[in-house]
């Protein structure tokens, strides 16, 4: 028989969780309707905050979205086949002028990738890249694993 056991994780847990990874599914709503996206994004420890670097194009759902301040969730996950985790952030997506950055914020961009989940047609449209930040007002993450118990 199977049984699993969860347990919280702690903050210190939490942020290497966040600062080890480097893609997630992030999902914003406005009044009635859900968006989610999956992303690339840096983590600043000492400041628990979220970078992403945001494609789109003009006419896009995600813009539209993203003109609308929405509710913002990170989740970040892994499997392993014996356990489970995740993590996720919530709070108010940030738009930054990239004109406002200091030294210090330019390099937490520049550890967020490049966004890896970019399809498109074979005519490239005019994307937009725009910088946002994710400040959570919570922070949470649970792990899960499995085990085997023997039976005599």
């Amino acid at each position: 028989m199977t049984t699993k056991r969860e347990a919280e994780m702690s903050a210190t847990a939490v942020d290497g969780f966040l600062g080890r990874h480097e893609t997630g599914v992030l999902a914003l709503a406005d009044a009635s309707v859900p968006y989610a996206i999956p992303i690339s994004y840096g983590y600043h420890e000492a400041d628990r905050e979220v970078y992403l670097r945001l494609v789109s194009t003009v006419d896009s759902e995600k813009r539209a979205f993203l003109g609308t301040d929405p509710a913002a969730r990170l989740v970040v996950s892994e499997e392993d086949g014996e356990s489970y985790a995740s993590v996720v952030a919530t709070g108010t997506l940030e738009q930054v002028d990239p004109s406002s950055l200091s030294p210090e914020g330019i390099v937490q961009y520049g550890e967020t990738r490049r966004p890896l989940f970019e399809i498109w047609a074979d005519d490239v449209p005019d994307l937009d890249v725009e910088l946002y930040r994710l400040d959570p007002d919570r922070l949470s993450g649970r792990t899960v694993v499995l085990e085997d118990e023997t039976e005599f």
